[in-house]
C-alpha cells in the first residue's frame, strides 16, 4: 500500500476502517473505497487508492452489517453474490462462477433469477446457512445515480415462512436459550404458525438437552457469553444453528404479548428470542401469539436418553419416522393435526382429569363410527389454516392462499353438524369455537377470483364486480383488444392479404406485419414503417398508436388498482387472525382425537383405566410398532407389579424379547397418558410422572465415552432423579465391562432402587446369579422369557413367565444366526469344558469351606468344655471379689 499524502493546509477531518474481503485489504475514507495499491486523489489533495464502482461500494456497506450470511443482492431479474459469498455459493448450489467489472479487478460473482430464488434459498437454510434479501427500495427510474437498496429480510432456518420450504407436519421452532444464575429459560416462536413459549428449568443443563431433543427446534439464540462447553453439546445432540443475541427487552408495542407473566426471569427470556426475529424480519409481527408459559411439572418428564430409546419419533436406525410410534399413532387429515400430535407425543399429561377426559373423547368417537367416518371426510377439505394466518400477518399471502382459507371456511358448517351429532359432553365441549367466520367467507368470496395466479403483481386476482373503476378499466382494455381483432380483420379484407396479422410485443407495442411477399399488395401509404425483419416488415398507424395507448393505460391501471384492492383485503384479513388461530387450534384438537379413535378401533386397543394405587396390570399387553410389522401374529404378554411388587427381574437368552416386553411398557404408558387407547386386552395404569431407559448399546464417540461409560451416564442420571411414581427400564446393565464388574453394579443398582427410590421397575439382566435376590428383596420378583428346547435346538415362545431362567443359550443364538458350523460345535465344547470346570472349582471350594469349618467346630467345643469344666469346679462362696474376677478373665482369653 503507497503512503498517503494529503495538504496540510487543505486538511479535513477523516476516518478509515479496513475491511477485508476476498484476502484483499480494502481502506475506506470519506466515502471512498480503496483497492490493493491504486492511488487516487480527491479534491483535498490526499492520496488514495482506487476506489471500487458506487455499486459495488453499496454492496461493501450492505455485507458489512450482514456478514454472517449470504447477501443477496437484487440486480434486475437476479439476485447477485459477490466474493466470498459467490465461492461459496456457486459450490453449495453448483451455479456457475463467473466474474464483474467492480472497478479495477474482476470480482467473483454469481446469481440467481429471482423470480426461482425460493428453490436456492431453501437449499442453503437446509444447509445450516442464513440468506439475507436485499432489495431495491426505490423506483430506478426516479433514483439519482445508484438505487437504493436495503436488506428486508434474513432468511434463517428458524424464520422461513414460505410454504415450500417448510415441512407442512412439523413446527419449525426457533427458540433461546437464556442462562440466569443457575437456571435456564427456554422460549420458543413458531414463526409460519405464531405460537410462542416459556418454559423454566432448574439446575440440570442436562433437562436443558432433553426439553429441545426431537423437538422441531431448526436454530437456537444463545447470548455472546453462553458458556462454550454447552455450546458444543447443543452442536452435538441437536444438529441446530446457533445464532447470537444479547437483547432481552421486549419492546412497547409487543407488550401485549407477554399476557399474565410476571416472572422477570421468564420475560428476558422470550425477549431474547423476539428480538433475534424482530431484528432478522424487519416488518410487524401481528401473528405472533401471547406467550404460553408451559409449567413442565404438569407434564411427564422424558429425558433425552428415553425419547431416544423408545423411538417415538425418530428411529435410532436412521432417524426417520419409520419403526416409530408416531407412525402408528398419526392417522391425522390436517397438517395443524400432525403438528399437534407431536405435541401431545412429546408432552404426555400427568392430570388424571385431563387424561380421562381425552380418553372419554375418544371413546365417544369409537362409539359414533358413521359420525367419525363422516367427519374424516370434511377434515380432509381443511387447508393449514394456522399458517395461512401467519402469511397473512407476514404479508407473503396470495390470492390462492386466500383461496384455500375460504375453502376451509365452507366446510365449517359442515363439520360443526357432524359434532352436534354425537351426543356427549367431552365432544360438545369443542363446538363453541367451532365458528364458521361467515364475513370473512363473504369478504373472500366476493373479492378473490376462482382461478388467480400465483403472483399478485400481474393482475387476474380480483373478481369483476368487486370494484366499480376496476370494472371500467376491464371493460376498456377488453374493447381495445377487440378492436384490434377488428382492425386485423378489416386490413385483410382491405388487402387481400389473408396472412397479415396484428401482433404485439414489449419492445414496440402493437404493431402491423406484412410479409415481403405480399408487400406489393399493400398501399404503404396509409402506414408508418416500423421494423424490417428478414422475411415481413413491420407497421404502425396513428390510430394504432392511440388505441395502444388506451389499452396500455387501462392494463396499467387495472394491475396497479387490482394489486391495492387485494392488500386492502390482505389488511381487513388481520383483524381475524387471533379468531383463525383459535378456530385452527380446535380443528386440530379433533383432528388428533379422531386419529386415535381410527386406530385404537382398527388395532383392538383398550381404554386404559388410570388408577389412584400405584399398580401396573395389564393383560395380552402388545407392542405398538412392532405388531404392525411383523408378518406372524405377536404374542402378547402380562405385566403385573402389584402395590407389593416394584422390581421385574428379567431373564431370559438374548433375541428372546426382554428389549422388546420392556419398551412396549413405556409406549404403552405414554400412549395412555397422551390420551390415546392402549395395545392390550385390559390394562389399570397409575399416572407416572417420568420415565428413565437404559435400552441398547451405542457408543458416543464425538464425546469419546464408550458404551459401557454412555451405559453408566444413562443410569446415573435414571437414579439420581426418579421417584416412587417413576418407571424404570433397564436392559443388560453392566454388560459394558468384566463379569464381576458388571455383576456387582447391577446388584447395587437393583438394590439402590428397591431400597432408597421405589419406582416401578423392568430390570432384565444375563447375569443369572442376580435372580438370587428375589430371597432378599421383598419387592422383587424373578420373570423369563419362555423357551422350548428339543433335541438340541430351541424356539423362542416370547412368553414372559413367573420364575428365573434355568440356562443361557447363548450357542443356541448364535447357531440361528447361521454361524459356521465349526464354531458352534467348538464353542459347544468349550462350554461343557467351562461348565465342568466350574462345578469341580465350586465342589472343592464347597469341601474345603466344610472341612476348614469342622476343624474351626472341634476347636471351639474343646474350648467350651474346658470353661464349663473350670465354672463348674470353683468354689463361689469361698472366693473374694478378686478371685472372681481372676476368673473371668482366664475364661475371657480362652473362648477369644
Amino acid at each position: 500500500m503507497k503512503k498517503i499524502r494529503r495538504r496540510a493546509e487543505n486538511f479535513q477531518p477523516f476516518f478509515f476502517c479496513l475491511i477485508t474481503m476476498n484476502d484483499h485489504l480494502l481502506m475506506k475514507n470519506n466515502g471512498y473505497l480503496c483497492y490493493n495499491d491504486d492511488e487516487i486523489q480527491d479534491n483535498w489533495g490526499i492520496t488514495y487508492m482506487a476506489k471500487y464502482t458506487p455499486m459495488m461500494e453499496q454492496y461493501i456497506q450492505i455485507k458489512q452489517a450482514n456478514q454472517d450470511v449470504f447477501l443477496f443482492f437484487r440486480l434486475g431479474d437476479f439476485y447477485e453474490l459477490f466474493f466470498d459469498d459467490a465461492l461459496k455459493a456457486s459450490k453449495e448450489l453448483e451455479i456457475t462462477l463467473t466474474q464483474r467489472d467492480g472497478g479495477k479487478e474482476k470480482i467473483p460473482m454469481c446469481g440467481v433469477p429471482y423470480h426461482s430464488a425460493e428453490r436456492y434459498i431453501k437449499t442453503l437454510i437446509e444447509k445450516g446457512y442464513k440468506v439475507a434479501i436485499c432489495e431495491q427500495v426505490e423506483d430506478p427510474k426516479v433514483a439519482k445515480g445508484v438505487v437504493k437498496r436495503e436488506v428486508v429480510q434474513v432468511i434463517t432456518p428458524g424464520t422461513i415462512m414460505e410454504g415450500s420450504m417448510l415441512t407442512e407436519d412439523e413446527n419449525n421452532f426457533i427458540a433461546s436459550i437464556t442462562p440466569i444464575q443457575q437456571d435456564y429459560v427456554i422460549a420458543y416462536i413458531d414463526l409460519s404458525t405464531g405460537e410462542s413459549f416459556v418454559s423454566l428449568i432448574e439446575n440440570e443443563f442436562k433437562d436443558v438437552l432433553s426439553e429441545l431433543y426431537n423437538r422441531p427446534v431448526k436454530e437456537i439464540v444463545i447470548p455472546e457469553a453462553f458458556d462454550s462447553e454447552a455450546k458444543e453439546q447443543l452442536s452435538h445432540y441437536l444438529n441446530v444453528t446457533i445464532s447470537i443475541e444479547d437483547g432481552e427487552d421486549v419492546m412497547e408495542d409487543y407488550q401485549y404479548l407477554l399476557g399474565n407473566l410476571t416472572d422477570k426471569r421468564l420475560i428476558r427470556g422470550f425477549g431474547r428470542v423476539f428480538q433475534y426475529i424482530y431484528h432478522s424480519q424487519k416488518r410487524f409481527l401481528s401473528h405472533i401469539q401471547q406467550v404460553q408459559y408451559i409449567e413442565l411439572t404438569q407434564y411427564m418428564k422424558l429425558d433425552l436418553y428415553s425419547k431416544r430409546n423408545l423411538e417415538l419419533m425418530e428411529s435410532i436406525r436412521d432417524q426417520s419416522r419409520k419403526g416409530t410410534l408416531l407412525t402408528v399413532l398419526d392417522k391425522t387429515s390436517t397438517a395443524m393435526g400432525a403438528r399437534r400430535l407431536k405435541k401431545w407425543l412429546d408432552r404426555p399429561l400427568l392430570s388424571k382429569l385431563s387424561i380421562e377426559e381425552r380418553h372419554k373423547q375418544v371413546q365417544a368417537l369409537i362409539d359414533h363410527f358413521f359420525e367419525r367416518d363422516e367427519l374424516k371426510e370434511a377434515l380432509k377439505d381443511i387447508y393449514d389454516i394456522e399458517r395461512l394466518a401467519g402469511r397473512i400477518s407476514y404479508g407473503n399471502v396470495n390470492a390462492r392462499d386466500l383461496l384455500q382459507l375460504k375453502r376451509s371456511l365452507s366446510s365449517l358448517p359442515n363439520i360443526k353438524r357432524i359434532i352436534e351429532t354425537i351426543d356427549h359432553p367431552s365432544i360438545q365441549a369443542l363446538l363453541p369455537d367451532l365458528k364458521p367466520y361467515e364475513e370473512i367467507y363473504q369478504l373472500l368470496e366476493e373479492g378473490i377470483a376462482e382461478e388467480p395466479p400465483i403472483s399478485i403483481m400481474e393482475g387476474g386476482i380480483i373478481k369483476d364486480g368487486y370494484h366499480e373503476k376496476l370494472d371500467q378499466y376491464r371493460e376498456a382494455s377488453r374493447n381495445g383488444r377487440q378492436w384490434v381483432a377488428n382492425l386485423e380483420a378489416e386490413e385483410r379484407e382491405k388487402t387481400g392479404v389473408k396472412s397479415l396479422k396484428v401482433g404485439y410485443n414489449k419492445v414496440f407495442g402493437y404493431y402491423i406485419e406484412v410479409t415481403k411477399a405480399n408487400l406489393a399488395n399493400v398501399d404503404l401509404s396509409r402506414y408508418e414503417r416500423k421494423q424490417t425483419l428478414t422475411n415481413a416488415e413491420r407497421f404502425i398507424t396513428p390510430e394504432l398508436i392511440e388505441k395502444e395507448r388506451l389499452i396500455l393505460e387501462a392494463n396499467d391501471q387495472s394491475m396497479a388498482l387490482e394489486y391495492n384492492l387485494f392488500i386492502d383485503i390482505r389488511e381487513k384479513m388481520k383483524a381475524y387472525i387471533p379468531a383463525l388461530q383459535l378456530l385452527a387450534e380446535k380443528i386440530s384438537q379433533i383432528d388428533v382425537l379422531l386419529s386415535f379413535a381410527i386406530i385404537s378401533e382398527e388395532n383392538n386397543y383398550v381404554q386404559p383405566e388410570m388408577a389412584n394405587r400405584h399398580v401396573v396390570q395389564i393383560e395380552d399387553a402388545r407392542h405398538p410398532v412392532v405388531e404392525k410389522v411383523m408378518q406372524e401374529e405377536f404374542v402378547p404378554n402380562h405385566f403385573n407389579l402389584d402395590e407389593e411388587t416394584d422390581i421385574l427381574l428379567i431373564t431370559g437368552p438374548n433375541m428372546a424379547g426382554k428389549s422388546t416386553y420392556m419398551r412396549q411398557l413405556g409406549l404403552i404408558v405414554i400412549m395412555a397418558q397422551i390420551g390415546c387407547f392402549v395395545p392390550a386386552k385390559a390394562a389399570q395404569l397409575p399416572v407416572f410422572d417420568q420415565i428413565f431407559t437404559r435400552i441398547g448399546a451405542a457408543d458416543d464417540l464425538v464425546s469419546g465415552q464408550s458404551t459401557f461409560m454412555v451405559e453408566m451416564l444413562e443410569a446415573e442420571h435414571a437414579v439420581q432423579n426418579a421417584t416412587e411414581n417413576s418407571l424404570i427400564l433397564f436392559d443388560e446393565i453392566g454388560r459394558g465391562t468384566s463379569t464381576y464388574d458388571g455383576m456387582a453394579l447391577a446388584q447395587s443398582i437393583v438394590e439402590y432402587i428397591h431400597h432408597h427410590i421405589g419406582a416401578k421397575t423392568l430390570f432384565s439382566t444375563h447375569y443369572h446369579e442376580l435372580t438370587s435376590l428375589e430371597d432378599s428383596l421383598t419387592h422383587l420378583k424373578n420373570v423369563h422369557v419362555e423357551v422350548d428346547e428339543h433335541e438340541g435346538e430351541v424356539v423362542f415362545l416370547h412368553n414372559i413367565k413367573p420364575g428365573k431362567a434355568d440356562k443361557s443359550y447363548g450357542v443356541h443364538v448364535a447357531k440361528l444366526a447361521n454361524l459356521p458350523d465349526d464354531i458352534i460345535s467348538r464353542a459347544n465344547y468349550l462350554l461343557e469344558t467351562f461348565e465342568a470346570t466350574s462345578s469341580i472349582r465350586e465342589q472343592e471350594s464347597t469341601e474345603e469351606q466344610l472341612t476348614l469349618f469342622e476343624e474351626q467346630r472341634d476347636i471351639q467345643l474343646t474350648k467350651d468344655i474346658e470353661v464349663l469344666t473350670q465354672i463348674k469346679d470353683c468354689d463361689l462362696l469361698n472366693m473374694t471379689p478378686m478371685d472372681a474376677m481372676n476368673l473371668l478373665y482366664e475364661i475371657k482369653k480362652k473362648l477369644d
